[in-house]
């Protein structure tokens, strides 16, 4: 059985590994500084433990930086009334390498 953990962060939940880089949303952080996550479930050699609903111990992370994540198109069309828009979005993420579990 591998060793990963489950965090919460932003109001979503990622499945993490030692070493793994994760993209999660945008954290007042600077590139450098150490984050610590939220854990809710932890695997390591053949033993589960789940958290009600969270665990004491805690995953450390390292800022990585500022990325962006892909670009969406967002288009609106009304038939028969010339009504045409076209905007779109690109979001920010915090690159985030998980250093300790």
């Amino acid at each position: 059985m591998a060793n990963f953990a489950i965090i919460q962060t932003g109001g979503k939940q990622y499945n993490v590994k030692l070493g793994e880089k994760i993209e999660v949303e945008l954290l007042d952080k600077n590139e450098g500084d150490e984050v610590t996550f939220e854990t809710l479930l932890i695997s390591k050699e053949d033993a589960l433990t789940i958290g009600k609903p969270l665990l004491k111990t805690s995953v450390k992370g390292l800022v990585k930086g500022e990325v962006k994540g892909e670009k969406l198109h967002i288009r609106k069309f009304k038939a028969k009334s010339r009504y045409r828009r076209h905007t779109g979005h690109r979001q920010k993420y915090t690159l985030v390498e998980i250093t300790a579990i």
